[in-house]
């Protein structure tokens, strides 16, 4: 039966866009609301966002201010002010689980209560924190650069969470706690790292669609900008399906907005990701400079010499050395382009366990990207 890595629920869950808006009992009374109040007194919208997020860093669930202005458009004015300060740092944006607020008072005074939940508190935001500066000290090596960094990060990530198919961890913290998370986590901790390692980069909230789920589900991921340039990393989808402990999948690193669209999309106003990172990969690689061969080896890592003509598999005879040379390193496993239909891959396979010795083969496929090719992972 023919696999698909891209199936299951590995999308999900964004909780809603992780925000869920009360009711907002809008009450204006004839008393005065006096300046001389032991509240905080703003006048702006700015100055309202800058109090919000001064509160949602110390994970405050009420904050109480006095707005001194007209009040006939308050509650535009506090709407905006909330998705400001939560657009300003992606990491609370997405830890925040619901707000609501109401004020009371006069056309120019108003007394305003706004009530904060979150799905990670502050000792623990503090434990997250704590962990990423151990894991970036442990991954990144004197001597990287941004590439270099952002695959180290990818790799961690994949390799030390697994999804939670119950679909009830949304945070870096669950994801780091417990070591499983839903797609909210994976881009919360990979947001974290990278920023953390100097590397900008944004959340980006979805759909994803899979051949078990044409409809598609909610799903979060990551834009990175490197070397000026933008690119989609989705290191919840680079988590193998069936998951395969030691392994990471390259297929959905550092992709343009055509790769990524042909079964993600997204409706927000996000930076164009219009270069494909195998091209400017490639470029690196064609430079004499001291990083020449660390680009060349990324190539290889991430597979793009299967986008050579010499890497196409046909026949047995075509994919014998290749497993010799694997077997040489002491690898048993390898990823190979194929040119054929998948019971024609199986003849191929078969006689691979036949002619050659191998013993059971277990293999993963799907379409390889831009042809007709199947790209294949055989373990023996």
């Amino acid at each position: 039966m023919k696999r698909n890595r891209a199936v299951i629920v590995k999308l999900l869950l964004f909780g809603t866009l992780a925000i869920t808006i009360a009711a907002v009992p809008e009450s204006v009374e004839t008393g005065d609301v006096y300046a001389t109040t032991d509240k905080a007194v703003v006048k702006s919208v700015g100055a309202i966002q800058q109090k919000l997020l001064a509160a949602m860093n110390k994970r405050e669930s009420t904050v109480r201010f006095v707005y001194q202005g007209q009040t006939k458009s308050l509650k535009t004015q506090l709407k905006e002010a909330l998705d400001q300060a939560m657009d300003s740092d992606p990491y609370i944006h997405y830890t925040i689980a619901s707000y609501s607020y109401d004020y009371r008072g006069t056309t120019s005074y108003a007394d305003v209560t706004v009530r904060l939940t979150y799905r990670e508190t502050g000792s623990q935001t503090d434990y997250v924190n704590h962990r990423v500066k151990e894991i970036l000290s442990t991954v990144i090596k004197p001597g990287m650069n941004d590439h270099e960094r952002v695959k180290a990060i990818n790799d961690w990530v994949v390799l030390n969470l697994k999804y939670d198919t119950s679909l009830q961890k949304y945070t870096a913290y669950d994801g780091l706690s417990t070591g499983s998370t839903v797609c909210q986590g994976y881009s919360l901790l990979t947001h974290k790292l990278l920023k953390e390692a100097g590397i900008q980069n944004k959340i980006v909230e979805g759909t994803a669609y899979s051949e078990s789920n044409p409809q598609g589900q909610l799903h979060a991921w990551n834009l990175v900008h490197l070397d000026g340039k933008w690119y989609h990393l989705d290191t919840t989808w680079n988590d193998p399906v069936p998951n395969r402990d030691g392994s990471v999948s390259y297929t959905y690193y550092l992709r343009s907005d055509d790769q990524m669209s042909k079964d993600h999309t997204w409706i927000k106003s996000y930076p164009a990701a219009d270069t494909t990172y195998r091209t400017t990969l490639k470029a690196l690689a064609a430079q004499k400079s001291s990083k020449t061969a660390v680009y060349r080896a990324l190539m290889k890592e991430l597979e793009y010499h299967l986008y050579e003509n010499n890497a196409v598999v046909r026949t047995y005879d075509d994919l014998k050395p290749k497993v010799k040379t694997a077997d040489r390193t002491g690898e048993k496993e390898l990823v190979f382009r194929f040119d054929g239909k998948e019971t024609d891959l199986l003849k191929v396979l078969q006689d691979l366990q036949r002619r050659a010795g191998i013993g059971s083969i277990r293999y993963y496929l799907h379409l390889f990207e831009e042809t007709d090719d199947l790209k294949v992972h055989i373990s023996w």
